[in-house]
């Protein structure tokens, strides 16, 4: 393995790095996220257009940029470190590669090219909050029990003249409110008999209901979706199975979910790092005390730890290895050890909301909900890897 960066991928990262840095500084973001969408539509132009960022790792055939999930992990960990609301989570990483997968021929060719070009967003909406679960993240459901297993609640599906129609409801669905296409799960068959397959819904079909709820983090929107009939295409055919895929795109999510809070945490370090240097006490600079050198030190090493682990995740997901969760779980708890050092350091000022320290804290804890929390993470890795098995024989 080289775990050398090439020209390319070190270009990528620069030219993100720069034109973040020119559009989504602290002030722009507290303007995105006070939007109703969520995001500045304007900056994921921007992103579409100078960088082919929606269609990064989608192949060339389809409109995409045709690079792999390293490239794409590399942007996200770029996006994290100034915690730029975008549709890239949700449409890029999360629905784009289950469109991809899953879908028939003349589903890839209308949606892929269109959300490669930016003008096409879309969302992954799972029942409840179960979005761990059903990446395969947290535990293992081969027959998809997350999504009701035919039981009250969650998302019906039932056969219509001229296609399908979907009733229910889900909740934390990310970038929900504003997204065009929504990927739903839905539960088939009745109890005894029930699938769960993925739909297409249209962002403006009728009997769609979306309203954006208040999110811990403000930076990763999040809507509640109701469904009351609403006309849906089946993504794939009849037999398509959407649980493996799904399972396969946790992996992928996972690594570049854990290189975005890499990114997070890595700045949120710099930013601390800076204001103790400047910050006197006694006369002197308080990142002078050992002691505050210490608690930083360890939380360079957890960083850089988790980089690596990142870096290695995105890499062996073309390798077949799945450990995009464990890698998740280490930059996870990177990222919330820096944020708490952060606030910790920054004084009374790190507890204000003028202040953007903060936003990484929430940032941290909120993945931990969306996609943790960081113990079961390592749980399920430890428990795929029979790491407890053979230590029990």
């Amino acid at each position: 393995m080289d775990a050398r960066f090439t020209p390319e991928q070190d270009e990528i990262r620069r030219t993100l790095r720069e034109l973040l840095h020119k559009r989504c500084g602290p002030e722009e973001l507290r303007a995105a996220v006070a939007t109703p969408a969520g995001h500045d539509p304007a900056l994921w132009t921007a992103l579409a257009e100078q960088l082919g960022l929606p269609g990064l790792a989608l192949p060339e055939s389809h409109g995409g940029v045709g690079c792999s999930v390293t490239e794409l992990a590399l942007a996200c960990e770029e996006t994290g470190r100034v915690l730029a609301p975008s549709p890239l989570l949700a449409t890029a990483v999360l629905a784009a590669p289950l469109l991809l997968a899953l879908g028939t021929d003349a589903q890839r060719a209308g949606l892929l090219p269109r959300i490669a070009s930016g003008t096409l967003t879309a969302a992954l909406a799972v029942p409840g909050p179960t979005l761990a679960t059903a990446l395969s993240l947290t535990g293992h459901d081969p027959r998809g029990e997350w999504a009701g297993g035919g039981r009250a609640g969650g998302v019906q599906a039932r056969r219509a003249e001229g296609g399908w129609r979907l009733y229910g409801q889900v909740d934390q669905v990310l970038d929900g409110h504003s997204a065009r296409l929504l990927v739903v799960a839905a539960h088939t068959g009745g109890f005894a008999r029930s699938r769960v397959p993925l739909f297409l819904v249209r962002g403006d079909a009728a009997g769609l209901t979306r309203v954006r709820q208040t999110a811990l983090d403000a930076t990763r929107p999040q809507a509640r979706l109701q469904l009351r009939e609403v006309p849906a295409e089946l993504l794939g055919s009849a037999d398509t199975d959407a649980l493996p895929a799904l399972a396969r795109l946790g992996d992928t999510a996972a690594a570049c979910l854990a290189a975005e809070a890499v990114g997070a945490a890595g700045r949120v370090l710099e930013r601390t790092v800076e204001y103790v240097g400047q910050r006197e006490q006694f006369g002197r600079p308080v990142g002078s005390f050992q002691a505050v050198k210490h608690r930083l030190a360890d939380v360079y090493v957890q960083v850089q730890a988790a980089r690596s682990a990142a870096y290695y995740a995105a890499w062996a997901t073309a390798q077949g290895e799945r450990v995009g969760g464990l890698a998740l779980a280490q930059a996870l708890h990177a990222l919330r050890s820096a944020a708490a050092e952060g606030i910790q350091l920054h004084g009374g000022i790190g507890f204000t909301w003028e202040h953007e320290v903060h936003l990484y804290f929430k940032r941290a804890a909120g993945d931990e909900l969306l996609f943790g929390p960081v113990h079961r993470l390592r749980a399920h890795a430890a428990d795929a890897a029979h790491v407890f098995e053979e230590a029990g024989r």
